[in-house]
């Protein structure tokens, strides 16, 4: 009770003003809107994941391999596709051959000790790639040094090279057989590498179906 003997008033805590704007639903809403300039590249490159999924599918009936990589996040999706391949997708069929380069522990870390981080791919490209083969490369920035050294080796061998990345045109865009560059932002570009591996995987299951249908 206060002199008077009234009550007084709560006092009103200071309110921060940083805490003010912290806002995680809206981050949330912000993060999920820009998911959809990735989902609208992609689906202006339907025609490039298309014909990827078909080509891998004859290589890889051919005896073929695919191959796979790419740094930190962007690393992250680049084991689907080895991992549908020799395993399954949308259901069951023969296995073939698929290796993502940068889940190879044993490796990454002897050749990275051994030789430095920027021929890290391209050795392995030399030690498992054959002429003929695929080479996935994933990448937002499109300028890693060890993704671009892999190509040129990969260029060297006869292996194809295809690469995923963020917006282009930048130095792996510009360096590779075929790209797909996806215009957001750098962790909605990396979302949107997995839709479109899984894109080309069900391009791929399709292909290998409509073979084996034909040759019946």
């Amino acid at each position: 009770m206060t002199p008077e003997g009234r009550t007084a008033e709560p006092v009103q805590p200071v309110q921060d003003a940083g805490a003010a704007r912290f806002d995680p639903r809206r981050l949330v809403l912000e993060h999920l809107d820009a998911v959809t300039p990735a989902l609208e590249s992609l689906a202006s490159n339907a025609d490039t994941l298309a014909t990827w999924g078909v080509e891998l599918a004859e290589r890889l009936l051919a005896g073929q391999r695919l191959l796979a990589a790419g740094n930190g996040g962007a690393a992250a999706p680049a084991p689907h596709p080895p991992a549908a391949l020799v395993g399954r997708f949308d259901g069951e069929r023969d296995p073939f051959s698929a290796i993502s380069l940068h889940a190879e522990s044993s490796a990454v870390t002897a050749i990275a000790n051994d030789y430095g981080f920027d021929p890290l791919f391209a050795r392995q490209v030399k030690a498992h790639g054959r002429a003929g083969d695929v080479l996935v490369l994933l990448s937002t920035s499109g300028r890693s040094a060890n993704l671009l050294h892999a190509v040129d080796a990969a260029r060297a061998i006869g292996i194809t090279t295809w690469a995923l990345t963020g917006a282009g045109p930048n130095p792996l865009t510009d360096r590779v057989d075929e790209h797909v560059a996806i215009d957001a932002r750098s962790a909605n570009a990396q979302e949107g590498h997995l839709i479109a591996l899984h894109a080309m995987c069900r391009a791929f299951d399709a292909a290998v179906a409509h073979r084996r249908e034909a040759q019946r």
